[in-house]
């Protein structure tokens, strides 16, 4: 009974009626997306799609874990999370799955995104959106964090035993080898560029064969200076001048040709709920 009826005393020939457009938008949206059965996430599948705007769902076996969205291409933007996957420890994209929605381009696609995010939330699921996994590269300033033990990256550091293709053999500059590392490596290799100098046209000997990232590391570490270091946090790589300095989240260094194995620090005490960049992934 409304408001105005009680006041009446009883039923009425009139009410308030509220469409809630929010609501049967987001319903209508979650029902689409059920309705669709998850495909691998792989290069074969990637391809198979338009190049568009839309939403989209990961599945991790057979758990429902991320929603997000692609403001124009979908196959570029999973593409991405594919590759991120791929050099994780502890997961294998063979275990993934997902599903796409084209929305039309006068509808962003921001919108219906955080409708299910709010949705998928109050029932539980998508806890990949709430443990860092979509985020970019949090820059120089988040170096020092100590992340918490349910980040996306502590459960899945990246694996530096991953062979790592297209990175020539032969003799090559150091500058062109961080470059071709970088372009290469399925995770963030930050380093500062313009303090290179004349170290950057050292040469350096690149061995025929498969290389993983931990022998490119070790190679690149081997021809730094004593003032510069690289060293591997959980989630990404960074490597600046700046002597034997530690990181919390810090599991490896390659300082002055040695290979350095440290334990990093976790937060154990609290799992946190890490709000997502809103820009995707350059």
């Amino acid at each position: 009974m409304t408001q105005q009826s009680e006041l009446d005393g009883g039923a009425s020939h009139r009410a308030d009626f509220r469409l809630s457009i929010t609501r049967a938008l987001k319903d209508q949206l979650a029902q689409a997306l059920d309705d669709l059965e998850p495909a691998p996430l792989s290069m074969g599948a990637l391809e198979e799609l338009e190049r568009r705007g839309g939403i989209y769902q990961l599945h991790h076996g057979e758990r429902f874990v991320y929603v997000g969205k692609a403001d124009k291409n979908l196959p570029q933007r999973i593409g991405k999370h594919l590759r991120k996957i791929s050099g994780r420890n502890n997961i294998s994209v063979g275990e993934m799955r997902f599903a796409c929605l084209y929305v039309d381009e006068d509808f962003p696609a921001v919108a219906p995104e955080r409708l299910l995010i709010a949705k998928y939330r109050e029932k539980g699921e998508i806890p990949w959106n709430t443990n860092g996994f979509g985020n970019n590269d949090p820059g120089r300033r988040r170096d020092d964090t100590v992340i918490k033990v349910n980040h996306f990256d502590v459960r899945h550091p990246i694996d530096l035993d991953r062979v790592i293709p297209g990175v020539k053999s032969g003799a090559t500059s150091l500058r062109q080898l961080l470059a071709d590392v970088k372009k290469q490596l399925p995770y963030n290799f930050r380093y500062a560029i313009k303090a290179l100098g004349a170290m950057g046209d050292r040469e350096v000997g690149v061995p025929e064969g498969e290389l993983t990232a931990g022998d490119l590391f070790s190679l690149i570490g081997e021809t730094l200076t004593e003032q510069w270091q690289i060293a591997v946090l959980h989630g990404y790589a960074i490597m600046y001048p700046e002597g034997e300095r530690n990181y919390p989240s810090a599991w490896r260094y390659y300082r002055m040709g040695q290979v350095v194995d440290v334990d990093p620090e976790i937060d154990q005490e609290h799992a946190e709920i890490i709000e997502e960049d809103d820009a995707e992934e350059g």
